[in-house]
């Protein structure tokens, strides 16, 4: 069967966002940068027009803009319907209503939209999942990976957890994965853990770090993974 657009449900997130998930700095954007699952987010986009280096990578990049497009309308109300069943467990305090977090997202997926077609052609956007990546090893200096590992952990398996957080080694000197808690709870993911001790089993140092990023209540800590 493939990949399939009606299993997607695109939801983008900014610039402004990626650095309080990720605790980036400005040292962090001069580094070459993987977003991994970056999805409809204007991440790339952003920094690209700011002269940073970002590429991102996602299943969702084969289909045109006009598609993601359609499917991101499609979505949209499903979305905002699930946001507001689950709103006791997210935090708002920078986002005040299901409303306005409308229309964030969707400012960010259009400016991803308006982006996308350019960046397919100059080689920032790249269609590719986990576990298996298209790049060389030590690629980028950084990886980011925001709401796929240990959101999904009741659909991802602990092995898929295992191959991809390695995936993401492999290609980045040092990997950055937010949040670590299951999706539409707040919950931490359980295989938080046996990641962190497979990591260290093969000789990578794992740091659990708060950020200044909150919307899933608890939901304010990344893992950082490096070599030292």
């Amino acid at each position: 069967m493939g990949f399939q657009l009606e299993n997607v449900v695109p939801w983008g997130r900014s610039l402004s966002e990626y650095i309080k998930m990720f605790d980036l700095t400005s040292d962090d954007f001069e580094l070459s940068i993987l977003d991994c699952a970056g999805g409809p987010a204007s991440f790339n986009a952003e920094m690209t027009k700011r002269g940073y280096s970002v590429v991102s990578c996602d299943p969702i990049y084969q289909f045109t803009d006009a598609e993601i497009a359609q499917r991101i309308q499609d979505t949209y109300p499903i979305i905002l319907k699930g946001v507001q069943e689950t709103r006791d467990h997210l935090v708002w305090r920078d986002i005040a209503s299901p409303e306005q977090l409308g229309k964030i997202r969707m400012a960010a997926m259009h400016e991803f939209l308006d982006d996308f077609p350019s960046g397919v052609a100059t080689g920032r956007y790249i269609t590719a999942e986990l576990p298996n990546l298209p790049f060389d090893l030590g690629e980028f200096d950084l990886a980011l990976c925001a709401h796929l590992l240990f959101t999904y952990s009741e659909q991802l398996s602990l092995d898929f957890h295992f191959q991809s957080v390695l995936e993401l080694c492999r290609v980045a000197k040092e990997v950055r994965i937010f949040p670590l808690l299951v999706n539409f709870s707040n919950d931490i993911s359980p295989w938080l853990e046996p990641v962190m001790n497979h990591l260290q089993n093969r000789g990578y140092t794992t740091e659990i770090k708060q950020v200044a990023y909150e919307f899933q209540k608890g939901g304010n800590q990344l893992l950082r993974i490096y070599s030292e």
